[in-house]
Formats: C-alpha cells, structure tokens, sequence
C-alpha cells in the first residue's frame, strides 16, 4: 500500500463522535492548534472541558460540506458507511479510527516542537509503535532546535538566510564531545559509563598512552584518529587538536576524546574542554581513575595510613616547555605527608638535588612505578639521595611517590597481584634504601 505524508495547513476538521476515543484525537488536535468541530450524540466530561464547538445531533451530507477532513471516531458501522457513500459526492479526506484501512489518511504519532513537527506512522498497523518511536526521536531533538527554528524563521522574511551557516549551526547541536578518561591502562578498570559511552561514538580520538586492550573496545565501524604526543615528539599540537575536534563537531557526529588516567588531572581536558565550549559545541565529561590513585595502589602503597600520611598531594613536575616545575618540593618536608609526582621521571636527578639542597631527608622513600596496573608494571623503591640511580632505565609512563607510605610496599604489594602477575618489584632499587622492619 503506496502511503505519503504531508503536513496540511488550515485544515477544516469535523470530529464525530464523543467518547474516550473521541477524545484521544481531539486532544492532539488542540495541541497542535487545530480548529475542529464536533457532532455527537453525547460528549463525555472530558471533552466538555476542552470548550470545543459540538452539535448534538445524527451526522448528515449536510454537515460533511464544508469539512475536508472528516474523522470517525464512533465506531458504528452504520457511520461509517454513511460517511464513505458521501465521499464519493463530497470531496473530503477520511480517517475511520475502528476501520482504518477504510480511510483515506491515517493520524500519525506527531512529535511538536514549536516550527519542528515530526510525525511518526505505522499505516495503522500499530499506533503504539508509533508513539514509542516517537518519544525515542523527541530524546534525541536538541533542546535548542526550536531557538534555532525561530531564528531562521526571521532571517527569511528578512532575506538574510544563509544556508551554509543554517547547516553547520544545526549540525553542531546534534554534536557532543565526550571527554573519556581511561585509567592508567588495565581495561578492566574503565568505567562502565566510559565503556557504554565508547561504543556509540563516530570518531574516537586517543592518546598514545592508551593501552591496546582499551583501543580493542572501540567498535570496528568507529574512526579512530590518533594525536599521541610523546615526550619530545608531538605528532599534534594542543591547539591541532583543539581544531580537529572542532571540525568533526561541525559534522553533527559522536566524538569521544580518550584520555590516560582522568582528563581533569594534568591532562588538559579543562583547555579542550573550554575551546569546544566557546565555539557552541556540548561538551561531556567521564571521569577516570588517574595513575596518582590507581599507581600506587597498584604497587601495594596507600597514599594516607595512619601513623604514615594523614594527608596528601598530587603534583607535576613538568610545565610548558619542557621545564621543571619545583613549586612542589616544600610539601617533601610537610611530616606524615605523601606527594604523588606525575611526569616526574626526566628530572630525576634534579628533584633529588634541589630536595636535598632544601634540607630533605635523604632516606625520604621514593617508589618509582612504570605502567601502572598494566601486565609490564615495575616498581622501584628507592630514597631520595638515590633517585638518580634507580630511575635509569625506569620505563615511562612512570610516577614516584615519596613519603613513608612507601614502605607499606613490602606487606601489601602482595595484595595486588591478582592472577595476572601485575608487576615486578626492583631489588636493585630496594637496596639502596634501608628500611626498618614492620
């Protein structure tokens, strides 16, 4: 059956019936400000409160002349057939709500958002499909859409619309921008908000410190962009990147942007986070579980235990332009204090000289943790005096934690193997520092 929807404007309406299933379509008619009339025997209470004019009286040719759209809502035969003889001396559309496959039109299941009407139809073969697929739709209809509508609705009667600006404006409503931290690397410690977020996406960009296993969860139909920026060799710059996102936000598409660890800690998501904004596009944020909380817990290192930290700090020792950042060493002489140093590995040696040119302990403990929580993680324990030396060769990505909670390594490293043999403890590190007996 050869069916074509069109949106009639003014439509003339004579509803007839006055029951509940009259009501149901006098109630979408008022919502979308429809001028209707009504012939009934009776009306039931609610529609008397809608205050639409009725007659009360059988349906005659007479009342069928000046409506060309003519609903039957009464379910008697005997109404029906009167009205389909009459169609063929009167010219009217026909909607038979009992019978449908008897009319000429069918009532779709109509979303209306102000100049945006969507209509949804089953050629009546099931209206409640048609409204389930329908409130599906209305979730995804940007908010904004009707601002929009009506804007352009002035910008041409002005004649000043432009159909360029028109698309990308529209499009980029439909466009979020998902910043996704991923943990430090074992997959099974992603959100599963992350997880579910990730498979609906269009485009995934990601950095090179994402491990494989993640980069495997990508759905194969997804593109996948890398903008890895390794030490000393950017392949993008931060403001690249800015604008590759951008540019596929303008498509209208998904867009997850994959960060190591938490997006918000060291890993400018905020700037990225800003740019999108500024330029109109939504930005969403996933948090993740950072390499300062899963590293040493992952290496059997508590960042806070009683009578070792009763507080804590998370650092970076790298700025802009590959310099140390030094602002943080006060905190080594803070008593019962850990200090997590993220991107700290390259300065080894400075952070162990200019702490011990501050007055720091020497045997201030210092774990070195590369590739926290993945299958080739490998702690060193150290002190500061002999950071230099235990780092050389350290792999990266790598963190240090400094402070007493190091030595609770020995007793609950053990703790957090599992079965998959999560790291590997230095002995040669270890024995640069002589720790105490627990």
């Amino acid at each position: 059956m050869g069916t074509f929807p069109v949106l009639l404007t003014k439509p003339k309406l004579l509803l007839i019936g006055g029951g509940q299933i009259a009501l149901h379509k006098a109630q979408v008619l008022s919502r979308n400000k429809i001028n209707f009339s009504i012939i009934a025997s009776s009306l039931c209470h609610e529609l008397q409160t809608l205050n639409i004019p009725w007659k009360q009286k059988p349906v005659s040719a007479e009342d069928l002349t000046e409506a060309n759209i003519v609903v039957d809502a009464t379910g008697n035969p005997e109404v029906a057939k009167l009205l389909l003889q009459e169609k063929k001396r009167s010219y009217f559309l026909f909607n038979c709500v009992s019978q449908p496959e008897l009319g000429d039109v069918y009532f779709p299941a109509i979303l209306n958002l102000h100049d945006l009407k969507i209509s949804v139809s089953t050629d009546g073969a099931s209206p409640t499909i048609s409204r389930i697929v329908r409130d599906k739709i209305a979730a995804f209809i940007p908010k904004e859409i009707p601002s929009l509508l009506a804007e352009k609705r002035v910008e041409r009667k002005t004649g000043s619309l432009d159909i360029k600006t028109t698309q990308e404006q529209c499009l980029k409503l439909f466009s979020t921008v998902y910043l996704i931290g991923c943990g430090p690397g074992d997959a099974d410690l992603l959100t599963i908000k992350a997880y579910k977020t990730l498979q609906q996406m269009d485009v995934v960009f990601f950095d090179h410190l994402l491990t494989p296993e993640i980069l495997a969860l990508i759905p194969e139909t997804t593109k996948k962009i890398s903008v890895g920026k390794k030490k000393g060799c950017h392949l993008f710059r931060q403001e690249q990147i800015n604008e590759l996102l951008l540019e596929y936000a303008k498509r209208g598409l998904k867009i997850a942007r994959l960060k190591s660890g938490d997006p918000y800690i060291f890993g400018r998501g905020a700037e990225e986070a800003e740019y999108l904004i500024e330029k109109g596009i939504k930005v969403e944020t996933i948090s993740g579980i950072s390499s300062a909380l899963a590293g040493p817990a992952c290496a059997g290192i508590p960042p806070t235990a009683r009578n070792y930290a009763t507080n804590m700090s998370i650092v970076s020792a790298h700025l802009a332009g590959c310099k140390i950042n030094t602002d943080w060493l006060p905190l080594l002489k803070i008593p019962q204090h850990t200090t997590i140093v993220l991107m700290g590995l390259s300065f080894a040696a400075q952070i162990s000289k200019l702490s011990l040119d501050s007055g720091v302990n020497p045997q201030m403990p210092v774990a070195i943790i590369s590739n926290a929580s993945r299958a080739d993680q490998e702690v060193r324990i150290t002190d500061i005096q002999n950071l230099p030396t235990a780092a050389v060769g350290a792999q990266r990505p790598a963190i240090l934690v400094i402070g007493d909670v190091v030595r609770l390594h020995e007793i609950l490293s053990f703790t957090h193997r599992g079965d998959k043999g999560l790291f590997n403890s230095s002995r040669e590190a270890d024995n640069h520092l002589n720790l105490p007996a627990l």
